[in-house]
């Protein structure tokens, strides 16, 4: 199977871009970035150590050289870390050389999966009103994505084949 352009997974922290992406390239017979593993591997520290010790300005700096640097790639599927896609320049970039398919999930079942992570830096200190909010203002970006992909109480297979269907329909791959 040929991927004719890049694949993009967006959504919040939780969303399952780093699996999905994973089962997607298995299917494809392509190759996944996952930008936050890439970050960790390059900086030799998790993410949530890179937040303590370095601060968010920084991991962001590292986060846009690493996807841009990414993009370089053609015919790859990108799993983007949670915020990458706020960033407008970035988002720019990403939709010129990619598809973007986002994951979207209610907000109630994103926080059960990532209120108590210890890998979440960003909602850390966050209550549940203050995680539904940056929910909310995420999806108004995440809205801008090629393809929105609701994935509530869709098994994982389902998911990626819904993404499949969507790439072959409009000729991403062939």
């Amino acid at each position: 199977m040929e991927i004719k352009k890049n694949i993009a997974l967006i959504g919040m922290m939780g969303s399952g871009k780093s699996t999905i992406g994973s089962l997607l390239a298995k299917k494809l017979g392509g190759v996944l970035i996952d930008i936050d593993k890439k970050i960790e591997k390059i900086e030799n520290q998790k993410i949530s150590q890179i937040f303590e010790l370095k601060g968010e300005a920084y991991f962001r700096e590292l986060e846009f050289n690493v996807t841009i640097q990414s993009l370089k790639d053609n015919n790859k599927i990108i799993s983007l870390g949670g915020g990458a896609f706020m960033n407008k320049e970035l988002r720019k970039i990403i939709k010129q050389k990619s598809k973007t398919f986002w994951l979207y999930w209610n907000a109630d079942t994103l926080i059960k999966r990532i209120k108590n992570n210890d890998k979440r830096p960003v909602v850390k200190n966050m209550n549940h009103i203050e995680i539904k909010k940056l929910i909310s203002e995420r999806n108004k970006i995440y809205y801008f994505s090629d393809f929105k992909i609701i994935c509530e109480s869709l098994q994982k297979s389902e998911i990626v084949d819904k993404i499949f269907q969507k790439c072959k329909k409009n000729e991403i791959i062939s």
